[in-house]
Formats: C-alpha cells, sequence, structure tokens
C-alpha cells in the first residue's frame, strides 16, 4: 500500500486553490462575467438584490444601471444596521457566523460587516500568496514549521441579531482562526489563545499578546509570519525592547505575508529584513470587507482575485473595470463582495503593467503625494 507524503498534500492543496487565480488572471474579462453572474445569483435571494433587480442583470452595463455604487457611511451602513437588528436576508442569503469590525484607522468608528460561511471560505485566497511561493519554489517543507501568530483578537464581544447573539472581533483574527482549520497552515499562538487575553488596544493589551507569542513560539521552528505589518514590526521592536534579541535571532523565518498598509515592499521592507532577517516578502491585499489580492511572485506588487470579487475603478474617466486600468492610472476602488454590491472602498489603486496592482492609501487628496514621496525617499521611483 502506498501513503502520501505531506508534502504532496500540500501540493495537491496548493494547485487547487492557485489554478482557479492563474486562470482568472489570464482572461480577466471571462473571469469578472462569470463572477457577475455568480454575484446575482446571490443578490437575487436578497432583500436589497431584490429591490435592485438583480434577476434580470445579465451584463456589466446592466449592473451599473440597477445597482448604484455607495460607502459605507454614505449607503451601507444604515443598512447594515437593519441586519444587526435581525434583518439578515436583507443583505445575506446565509446566516452570518461572526462579525467584522474595522480597527478604527479609517475613521472616528469602527465599521461592522457581517461574515457568512461563504464569505469566510473565499478569505482562503489570502493562503494564495505563500502557497504559490512554495508551489514555484518547491518550498512546501516550509509548512513544516509554524506561523507566528501575530493577529488582533477574533473575539471582541457580542452583537444581537434578531434573537441570537453573534461574536464579533477583527477580520484578521477570523480568518487566522479558520485557516487554521482547514489548511496547512499551524499558527502559534493559537487563536483562541489569543482571544483569551481580551480585545484591548492598550500598549499594555499588545505587550501581554507579544509575551505569549514568545513564550508559545520562542522553541519553535518559526518559517512564517502573518498578519498586520505595523504588528510585524511593533512585535519586531517589543522583542529587542523585552529579551534583547530580534526576530532573526530566535528564527530561521523563510516567508512573510502581510497587509494592512501600503509601501510593504519598500518603505518598509528595510526595517522588516533589519529584525527579521533575509525573509521572502509577500503583500496581502484585503480589507475588513475581504480579501481581494495578494503578492504573485518577486514583483513588488498584488495581483487581484478575479475569480472571486468583482473589481471596478473610478477614475478622472468614470468608472471602468479594474483590469481595465491602463499603467501609472489611479482609481478608487470598487469592489462587489457576496454581501456589498458596488462597495466604494476608498483606497486608491495604482496600476501597473497587467496583472499588477498597489494599493497606495486612502482615499484622500495628498496620498498620491504622499505615495510620489515614498517612491522618492526610498529610490523605488515607480519599479516593480
Amino acid at each position: 500500500m502506498t501513503t502520501t507524503s505531506p508534502d504532496s498534500q500540500t501540493a495537491r492543496m496548493a494547485q487547487g486553490l492557485l489554478q482557479p487565480w492563474y486562470d482568472a488572471i489570464d482572461d480577466p474579462p471571462k473571469a469578472q462575467q462569470a463572477v457577475l453572474h455568480r454575484l446575482m445569483a446571490t443578490y437575487a435571494r436578497t432583500g436589497y438584490g431584490a429591490q435592485h433587480g438583480a434577476a434580470s442583470v445579465d451584463t456589466i452595463d446592466d449592473y451599473r444601471r440597477a445597482f448604484p455604487v455607495g460607502t459605507y457611511d454614505g449607503h451601507y451602513k444604515p443598512l447594515v444596521q437593519r441586519v444587526m437588528r435581525g434583518e439578515v436576508e436583507l443583505l445575506l442569503d446565509e446566516e452570518p457566523v461572526g462579525w467584522a469590525i474595522t480597527r478604527g484607522t479609517t475613521g472616528d468608528e469602527s465599521k461592522f460587516i457581517p461574515m457568512t460561511r461563504t464569505d469566510l471560505m473565499m478569505r482562503l485566497s489570502a493562503g494564495r500568496a505563500v502557497m504559490n511561493y512554495a508551489a514555484a519554489a518547491d518550498r512546501y517543507a516550509l509548512f513544516a514549521g509554524v506561523n507566528l501568530n501575530l493577529n488582533f483578537p477574533s473575539v471582541v464581544g457580542t452583537v444581537r441579531v434578531g434573537e441570537r447573539e453573534v461574536e464579533y472581533g477583527y477580520s484578521s483574527g477570523i480568518y487566522t482562526r479558520f485557516v487554521s482549520a482547514l489548511t496547512a497552515v499551524h499558527s502559534v499562538p493559537s487563536q483562541e489563545e489569543i482571544d483569551a487575553l481580551g480585545g484591548g488596544k492598550t500598549a499594555r493589551d499588545w505587550e501581554a499578546r507579544f509575551e505569549l507569542a514568545y513564550e508559545k513560539c520562542k522553541d519553535e521552528n518559526v518559517t512564517l509570519v502573518g498578519g498586520v505589518c505595523p504588528t510585524a514590526l511593533r512585535f519586531g521592536r517589543y522583542l529587542h525592547r523585552a529579551q534583547r534579541a530580534y526576530p532573526k535571532d530566535l528564527w530561521r523565518t523563510e516567508v512573510m505575508t502581510l497587509g494592512s498598509v501600503p509601501g510593504i515592499n519598500t518603505h518598509h521592507e528595510p526595517a522588516l529584513s533589519a529584525m527579521y532577517g533575509p525573509v521572502v516578502i509577500r503583500e496581502i491585499y484585503g480589507a475588513t470587507e475581504g480579501m481581494f489580492g495578494q503578492q504573485r511572485d518577486e514583483k513588488r506588487a498584488w495581483v487581484p482575485n478575479y475569480d472571486l470579487f468583482f473589481f471596478e475603478v473610478k477614475t478622472r474617466q468614470g468608472v471602468k473595470m479594474l483590469h481595465e486600468m491602463r499603467p501609472g492610472e489611479i482609481g478608487s476602488l470598487i469592489v462587489s463582495t457576496p454581501i456589498l454590491a458596488r462597495y466604494e472602498i476608498g483606497d486608491l489603486i495604482l496600476a501597473f503593467r497587467a496583472p499588477y496592482f498597489r494599493c497606495i492609501g486612502r482615499k484622500r487628496w495628498w496620498t498620491p503625494l504622499r505615495h510620489a514621496w515614498d517612491e522618492f525617499s526610498t529610490l523605488n521611483l515607480g519599479r516593480l
């Protein structure tokens, strides 16, 4: 009798996760049309979708005529509040399994975003970054090590939805807890251990999480680091202050998959390398609302998940598809997810040659100027 090695099992898992992405990158118009039809079937089962005639939408032009572009505060907030009060079917075609909140970095208060099982399954796409690296470099052995878990808590409190209480927390923690149960990535400390420390955001709260991470991982083979880039930097500084050592002194980390801020591969790369050693950095582009793209190769930009989400951008020339952007063009991203139709997320996207993009920051008048300064100060000057 033959047995399948762990590496072979991981390779098959990687292929299943990566092939739809590869196919969609090869033909974005075809992939986006398929996503549109899938989303319309989902929206047609919701009150909001029925109100806008989702069942009659067939083309992109139909979609744009039927559904308005909306921001959270200007359009979706009152709808989400109604869902929280029990009108689940208004935006969802299945029961929520949890609620994600933003970290309060984009406004005065956190946004609440419902998460369903379908939505969580789509967030597994963030694993494409490390899986693609492992497949290209034949480095599946790295999954024998552990992922240093520096994520935010997945549970902060509960919110009442109709007649039931639903947990809410930060999307990065919810994602990590879900991924640990379904993939080859073993995260330490566990998300449950992080959650047990509470959802506080003070310096003392973070020191408690960092101390937990150090104690749990100090004798482990940490091959991966995943999460929020500023938190990874903060952990490195904490470790040096508390233990007189940097992560590179304790572990031989091979890959870091990081997100949440612009300039991970340019502006932040020197500090990350100084603390963690000669690691491979792979950027994740996601938000509380979903995981929208990840870095494919050594090019320092991310590639969209054209097979999962519907992407438009608002540019000076009007609204167009993301894949229609010209190199050097900047636009405000509009995403369609299984929950949010034509949602203007508030991020500015810079296009490079297909299929590469960068998020350069929030939709502010000064964002392109700050990006230009960062490019100049790091001597990157628009290079991939």
